[in-house]
């Protein structure tokens, strides 16, 4: 059976629901439907996240990611706060654990002020007034970060999505994209669709999408798996807030750290390894295709050889909980190995180039019937709002 919708959104994540909430209330009486593979919204990158509302501290000044971040994580207060959704503008800090540390942390919070940000470089004495169990010779206090689920925002985003007129099809595979004049011919387990312009927020899978109409610009999606592990529920007192460390600048990756949740609990996290499956959630998820892609993909390789120490650690953190208990005992050193549980993981969809580069900003690609996001990890969730405010203008500007 064939119909035709205005908008088909690919993938039921925040960034799907977001572009097409923003679609449908910008045009009202346009037909948006909503395609996700998944028994229900959020269920990967989306749903298995540590529910940060970032600041935009971390990133290139002029980015998208530092100005979506930072515009984005007040358009997220604004939203929970009229929908009834929990959150916590809590705060954060950064340590400096070592003295080699402190030139980084003063460099970040130089970035902090670039970026528009309140930013306080505080002592000793202050960091243990803000968290008691940190070590840590120097910090960065980020007032303006916070906590919230983001699943939570998702089944509201779902919700005014359907009252306003738009509709979600789960467990609906998209199985092909042919492009003509009159739009796009969508293939799906579920039949044949007719989109006037096509939005694909996969997700994990948003460059085997993209290359169904050509749009992937070489960009290919490396999985990374996060592995935490929390506090059991008797130890959660050791942590206030949020605790990370000054990150590597060459490492795209934050290092382990310390989130107080929305619901009480205290993540320590992420170890990111590379994920053998697109979902590959534990070890023994292991797909053939993904691994013959791994092997195949020599940007892989290049990086493989420019981060193998690090890429080394972050295996040994994996395989030996004593060597995480290490990891975070950096910043509370009064945390011991039955202090910690195992939690779910998440993956990562990080995008990298042809040329083996690890994408640092959000990339957006289109075609001749559809828009690509192509690289959209941390801080995307909490920047969703807005990018999906900048995919709307863009749909805009096409038409117009």
């Amino acid at each position: 059976m064939s119909n035709r919708v205005d908008l088909v959104v690919i993938g039921a994540g925040i960034i799907g629901l977001a572009t097409a909430h923003r679609y449908v209330v910008e045009h009202p009486g346009r037909s948006v439907l909503v395609l996700e593979r998944e028994p229900g919204a959020a269920w990967h990158q989306t749903g298995r996240n540590s529910g940060v509302l970032h600041s935009g501290i971390y990133y290139a000044p002029g980015s998208m990611k530092a100005r979506l971040a930072v515009s984005g994580r007040s358009a997220m207060v604004d939203f929970c706060r009229e929908n009834g959704i929990q959150y916590d503008v809590c705060g954060k800090v950064i340590v400096a654990t070592r003295r080699d540390e402190l030139d980084r942390l003063r460099a970040l919070q130089v970035r902090a002020g670039d970026n528009g940000l309140d930013a306080e470089l505080i002592d000793r004495n202050r960091l243990t007034e803000l968290e008691p169990n940190c070590a840590g010779i120097e910090a960065i206090h980020v007032p303006s970060t916070g906590i919230v689920s983001y699943a939570a925002v998702c089944e509201v985003l779902s919700h005014q999505i359907e009252t306003a007129g738009g509709s979600i099809r789960y467990e609906t595979n998209v199985l092909g994209i042919e492009d003509s004049e009159q739009g796009a011919r969508i293939s799906t387990s579920a039949g044949e669709i007719i989109a006037g312009l096509i939005v694909n927020c996969a997700g994990l899978r948003c460059d085997q999408v993209a290359e169904m109409v050509g749009a992937s610009d070489g960009n290919r999606i490396v999985p990374f798996r996060g592995e935490y592990y929390e506090l059991v529920p008797e130890r959660r007192d050791l942590v206030n807030g949020l605790i990370y460390p000054v990150p590597d600048p060459s490492f795209p990756f934050l290092g382990v750290h310390l989130t107080r949740m929305i619901d009480g609990a205290v993540h320590a996290g992420p170890n990111a390894v590379l994920a053998l499956d697109r979902e590959g959630y534990r070890w023994r998820d292991v797909s053939a295709s993904q691994v013959f892609e791994h092997l195949a993909n020599r940007g892989l390789w290049k990086l493989a050889r420019k981060y193998w120490r690090t890429g080394a650690g972050e295996v040994w953190r994996s395989l030996s909980k004593q060597a995480f208990v290490r990891a975070v005992q950096r910043l509370v050193p009064d945390i011991r190995a039955q202090d910690l549980e195992a939690s779910p993981a998440g993956v990562r969809a990080q995008a990298m180039d042809a040329d083996g580069q690890l994408l640092d900003d959000f990339a957006i690609t289109q075609a001749r019937n559809s828009m690509h996001v192509l690289n959209a990890p941390s801080p995307a969730a909490t920047a969703s709002l807005e990018i999906a405010n900048q995919i709307v203008q863009m749909i805009d500007a096409r038409e117009g």
